[in-house]
């Protein structure tokens, strides 16, 4: 037995193939858990990996027929079969699901072969430490997605800037496989900035006057094991510290200190998704335009042909530039960054391959430009 990205996995089942040989082949199931304790399963169907398993007489065990298809659930787990036998109160436990199927399965193999059991008392290699979350994502494993999701197992990525928008990106990567999520901000997390975050933050957290980067690290290594702050803004002194990184996020709104970022991000290749909102008040009702704009080794000359990024402080006529932030569009603008950033790694297909895109609130439009 082993627990493999939150699929429980049964090797070495015996079963009876159409030549009528005792083979063995692997039970895999998806694993309900709650904070890492196993619950009632969530489905009676099961995985199998190995031929199609056949009666004593070679005949196919038509009882448990669901589906015949090669599904590759994770980099090194593949099956080529799934089984359905149900009953009727439905399986209490995952032992009781599993031992079930194996009865099923090895019951023509131990009448060929008597001494052909589940049980083969294999050695049990250490479990893999380097994984980046304290409990499992049985969510890519339920969604039968964990391939797909492998493909975030990144390296170093940083946020820079964690109030709004970039609180919001560090909420959605603390979900992905990135091993080191960086981020840095030198500001305070203060009363006004639970409005416009993640989360519900106690009057008894906001008394204490946090630092951003101590707070969310606080909140996010409960899940990730990785969250690495870094208590300073980003200027011509320490801006070294991106040169590690293997994607950044430009989550900041001070374009001096921005302008310097990007040219050093150029300079060593680094891809990175500048994020940005300019809202008005008009009519006692807020309006404006939510942008992401992405910059790779592979293109770059809209950034500064186009003027795609905003290099100044502002003069103080914008809505966003004196603070005024709204947690829904803070979290739109993060979802879309994040969502390309997917795109850049296989995650999502990408058809237009957009390095420039923009969301207007009024009229719910999007706009895709800048293709390579």
């Amino acid at each position: 037995m082993q627990v493999k990205n939150a699929y429980l996995v049964m090797r070495g089942v015996p079963y009876v193939n159409s030549r009528r040989e005792v083979v063995r082949g692997t039970l895999v199931s998806e694993l309900s858990l709650a904070d890492n304790v196993t619950i009632k399963p969530a489905t009676h169907v099961i995985y199998f990996a190995g031929d199609y398993p056949c009666n004593v007489d070679g005949s196919e065990i038509g009882k448990i027929r669901h589906q015949s298809q090669v599904k590759q659930l994770d980099r090194d787990l593949t099956v080529h079969h799934s089984f359905s036998s149900k009953p009727d109160s439905g399986y209490q436990d995952h032992y009781e699901k599993m031992v079930t199927y194996a009865a099923i399965l090895s019951g023509p193999a131990h009448e060929i072969d008597p001494t052909a059991r589940a049980q083969t008392f294999p050695l049990i290699e250490p479990e893999d430490e380097g994984c980046v979350f304290n409990y499992c994502d049985t969510a890519s494993s339920r969604a039968e997605i964990t391939a797909v999701t492998r493909k975030l197992d990144l390296g170093k990525l940083a946020i820079v800037g964690v109030g709004g928008t970039g609180s919001y990106v560090l909420d959605f990567t603390a979900k992905t496989p990135v091993k080191e999520i960086h981020i840095f901000d030198g500001d305070k997390f203060l009363q006004h900035n639970t409005f416009r975050s993640p989360g519900a933050p106690s009057g008894d957290e906001l008394r204490q006057v946090p630092s951003k980067v101590a707070y969310f690290k606080a909140v996010y290594s409960k899940m990730h094991r990785g969250i690495i702050p870094h208590e300073f803004f980003i200027d011509a002194s320490n801006v070294g510290y991106l040169r590690e990184m293997d994607f950044v996020f430009l989550c900041m709104d001070k374009g001096e200190a921005k302008k310097l970022i990007v040219a050093k991000l150029e300079e060593w290749g680094i891809p990175f998704i500048d994020v940005g909102m300019g809202i008005d008040l008009t009519d006692e009702a807020l309006g404006g335009i939510l942008r992401v704009t992405t910059s790779t080794p592979q293109k770059r000359e809209h950034v500064r042909e186009k003027n795609r990024i905003p290099f100044s402080d502002g003069d103080g006529n914008d809505e966003y530039s004196r603070n005024i932030q709204i947690a829904d569009l803070n979290a739109l603008n993060a979802a879309l960054a994040v969502i390309k950033w997917k795109k850049l790694f296989g995650f999502y297909r990408d058809l237009e391959h957009e390095h420039f895109s923009t969301y207007t609130i009024d009229g719910n439009t999007l706009v895709n430009e800048d293709r390579p």
